[in-house]
Parts: C-alpha cells; sequence; structure tokens
C-alpha cells in the first residue's frame, strides 16, 4: 500500500518543481448549485488550466523531471487529447521531438487540436489501454521515453498539487469530487488531502458506459470491460495492467458514483447557463454527481473539479438544442 505521506511528498516535490509553469486556477463560489443542494459548493476551475486541463500538471512535472540525455532520445505518450494538448505544449515550449499514439475513437476535436500543435500522431487500437500498452513496447523499442497520462508517480504528484491550492483557498471541505479515468488525478488528489485531514470524503466520478476504475477497486483487480461511448470520453476506456492507481484509489477514495449520458448532458448545460463556462463531459461527472448524491451532502462544504473544457462543438449543438 502507498502511504499518504508517500503521495505527499511527490505532491510537494512536485509543486516546487512546476509551481511557475501552471496556473492557480481559481476556486469558484456557485451560489446555483449551493441553493439545488442546500450546502456550500465551490468549483474548482481546472477547464483554464494551461492547455484546458488538469492534465497539465502531471506531463509538466513528469517532463522536468527528466533528464537532459532522456528528452533527447526523444518521448512518446498515448492520449485521447488532454494528456496529449499537454504533451506537445511542453514540446514546443522546452525543445524536443515526440510522438503521440492515439485510440481510433478518440474525439475527432481533441485529435484535431493535437494536429494544429504540430506533433506527430500515430493511431492504434480501440480502446486508451490497448493504445498506451503499444506506445510503451514502441518507446522501448526505440529506447525513448515513455511519459504515462495517469500510471506513475510524477504525474500523480503533479495532479495532486490541485489539492495543494485547494487547501489555500479555503478553509474546510467535507468532500471532494474528482472526475476518474485511469486515475491520476484522484489519487493525487486523495493521497494528498487524506495526508492532511482524514475526515474530507474523496468522491470518484465515472459515467455509467465506462466506469473501469469502480469495477476494478471492487474486484480487487484490474477489470476488462467494453466501455460503451459517452460524452465524458476524457475518463473512457480500461486501465493499464499493473497500474498504480488501483491500489491508491482502493485505499483513498470513499465513494464511487456512475452517471448516465443525460446526467452528464444537464450538467454540462447547467455549468454553461448558470457560470458561463464550457467544460467537456469529464468535468461534468463531479457536478451531475453532486446533484445526484444531494442528499447526502446537505449543510455539507463541497468541492467539484472541473478537469477540462475540450468538447466538441457538434457535442455543444447538440446539448444546446435539446435544453431549449
Amino acid at each position: 500500500m502507498i502511504q499518504p505521506t508517500f503521495i505527499q511528498n511527490e505532491v510537494l516535490e512536485a509543486e516546487k518543481r512546476i509551481r511557475k509553469h501552471i496556473r492557480e486556477t481559481p476556486l469558484e463560489f456557485s451560489p446555483f448549485l449551493s441553493k439545488q443542494v442546500n450546502c456550500g459548493v465551490y468549483l474548482k476551475c481546472e477547464n483554464i488550466q494551461v492547455t484546458g486541463s488538469f492534465k497539465f500538471r502531471g506531463a509538466v512535472n513528469y517532463f522536468l523531471s527528466l533528464t537532459e540525455p532522456e528528452k533527447q532520445k526523444g518521448l512518446v505518450t498515448s492520449s485521447t487529447g488532454n494528456h496529449g494538448a499537454a504533451f506537445a505544449y511542453l514540446l514546443n515550449k522546452f525543445g524536443g521531438s515526440g510522438t503521440i499514439y492515439v485510440p481510433e475513437t478518440a474525439a475527432p476535436s481533441k485529435v484535431e487540436a493535437l494536429r494544429s500543435l504540430g506533433i506527430k500522431i500515430v493511431f492504434h487500437g480501440d480502446d486508451c489501454v490497448e493504445t498506451e500498452l503499444y506506445a510503451r513496447q514502441e518507446a522501448e523499442k526505440r529506447g525513448q521515453f515513455y511519459i504515462a497520462p495517469y500510471n506513475h508517480l510524477k504525474i500523480i504528484g503533479g495532479q495532486g498539487t490541485v489539492a495543494v491550492e485547494l487547501l489555500k483557498q479555503i478553509d474546510k471541505m467535507d468532500a471532494v469530487f474528482v472526475p476518474v479515468g485511469g486515475g491520476g488525478l484522484i489519487s493525487g488528489v486523495a493521497g494528498y488531502l487524506k495526508s492532511q485531514n482524514r475526515d474530507i470524503r474523496i468522491i470518484g466520478c465515472q459515467p455509467e458506459n465506462s466506469h473501469v476504475m469502480k469495477a476494478s477497486v471492487e474486484a480487487g483487480r484490474i477489470v476488462e470491460m467494453a466501455s460503451k461511448p459517452t460524452l465524458s470520453d476524457g475518463t473512457a476506456g480500461g486501465i493499464e495492467p499493473g497500474s498504480i492507481t488501483v491500489d491508491i484509489c482502493r485505499e483513498y477514495v470513499d465513494d464511487f458514483v456512475l452517471l448516465t449520458e443525460k446526467e452528464i448532458e444537464d450538467a454540462i448545460l447547467l455549468v454553461l447557463q448558470k457560470h458561463y463556462m464550457l467544460i467537456e463531459g469529464a468535468a461534468a461527472l463531479s457536478v451531475a454527481a453532486l446533484l445526484k448524491m444531494k442528499k447526502a451532502h446537505q449543510n455539507k462544504t463541497v468541492v467539484l473539479i472541473l478537469s477540462g473544457k475540450k468538447i466538441g462543438i457538434e457535442a455543444i449543438q447538440h446539448i444546446v438544442c435539446k435544453g431549449d
């Protein structure tokens, strides 16, 4: 078992390494949601982080921890979009060459965003875990360095800097709702917050159509299961065999909530209407989860992590038209 103090140390090292490169994203009070749920609701706006997602925190921490010889060999990663965007941004800013392996099922809007950054893209596989394994193998064959999207302590440490900011921005938190895919974000946030206060509840949020982490935590092993299409494409797909995030989630995540596609759509529209902010499907999970669990959180203070903003215009048009 990875102790929370070990994660705490990784997060604090990341905080020193990356602070000047990242944004301290705002924690915005939500009058509408607070009234709806009868509690204090705050939105952690990672949708305005550099490259539009929390993923930049982990990627820059991993990248800056590499030696120059490691970087010069060429870098490889795998991504459905947000981690890849962070990876490409870093190569453009600091120099170097790299390749992103992307599943065939990646959202076209996110792939187009990657292409605009001038990064080499290789498509492989129908599920992100298949893509991750292939990218690792290709990196090893070529003697290149693989920057994992979630399954590494440097990634977890970087994502955990979200929690460092939260503890500066708010005096009390009863619960934090966190979107979950491979588990890098929730591992960093849960590990760090539990090292400071075991009473803060950590709620993992996943779509019903793709909830491998919840199933794996319940089974005590990484479960292979087919994912159905979901608006929360940033959290969709399988988990790499042996990923350290599963044990961390089993130990420090207090509960998981599954959301329907309708609940995700409604949450995207709510944030757009009430906060005038664009969020992607993965970010909407935390909002939808609180609304689903509102009876359990009355008179509490809760934080909802809005993990990213990259959503295709077609999806937005569909959701807005349905909401009219």
